[in-house]
């Protein structure tokens, strides 16, 4: 496994409450049961302590889960998302929300005579979420000369056809608030990838829908599968799931 160096945040959702205060919440959460679980047992009203307990060990096993998948997991899983790839090392490879570039980045490592391209609208997705935030990892990471970052949207990418060997997107069309709009930017991907290019998309719900929209296309070898645990936001009721698929025609 190769080594991150950058600083890539924590995933969510931090439009609303921020990190800091999601985890107070949390945290609060905890305490207050196990403290009532405390009570609870001195005052002998067992099963009230045991539910209790178990509640409060749920959510520090969840923000554990959800922790590690964020900024460990994910990497791993990655790693070997990108191996399945195969990767020559001289493709164009997008990146559609790349974020503070976690994917993206680890993708440019093995570009050593080719280029990844990351675009987003860099939203509360992630803490601190910003284009200089990606391009100061790209330099921690020493790929720096192998990487581009813009503002796009998804759902209106600024390439034109079949631009890109590779497309790769980790948990991020899902932030799209429509299901059309999550068409679209699918339908996007489709436009800018070359014949016989090849898409891998980990995402948190809608997969299903877009792994038969590419049958629909008639994409060749079109799989979805589980991503497994290590990719879990905080626990295995939300998963994270891989759709990977070959744009018909040959390499040109």
């Amino acid at each position: 496994m190769h080594q991150h160096k950058g600083d890539y945040g924590i995933d969510g959702s931090f439009k609303t409450v921020s990190a800091r205060g999601q985890a107070i919440g949390l945290g609060a959460q905890a305490a207050a049961l196990l403290g009532l679980a405390a009570i609870s047992w001195r005052r002998g009203k067992r099963p009230t302590a045991a539910v209790a307990a178990a509640g409060g060990a749920g959510i520090i096993a969840s923000t554990a889960l959800y922790l590690y998948a964020t900024r460990s997991g994910k990497f791993e899983a990655w790693e070997r998302i990108l191996d399945s790839l195969q990767l020559r090392g001289d493709e164009t490879v997008l990146d559609m929300g790349c974020g503070r570039g976690a994917v993206l980045l680890a993708t440019a490592k093995r570009l050593p005579r080719g280029r990844a391209i990351g675009i987003d609208l860099w939203r509360p997705d992630q803490t601190d979420n910003s284009p200089s935030a990606t391009l100061k990892n790209a330099d921690l990471e020493n790929v720096g000369d192998r990487i581009e970052v813009r503002t796009a949207d998804m759902t209106a990418l600024p390439f034109d056809d079949n631009s890109f060997d590779v497309i790769v997107s980790s948990l991020a069309i899902h932030n799209i608030p429509t299901r059309e709009g999550r068409r679209q930017a699918l339908r996007e991907a489709t436009r800018v990838l070359r014949s016989g290019g090849r898409l891998a998309i980990a995402d948190l719900w809608d997969t299903r829908r877009h792994a038969a929209q590419l049958r629909e296309l008639g994409w060749q070898d079109v799989q979805h599968r589980n991503v497994g645990w290590r990719m879990w936001y905080g626990g295995p009721w939300v998963s994270t799931r891989l759709v990977t698929a070959t744009k018909p025609g040959s390499i040109p």
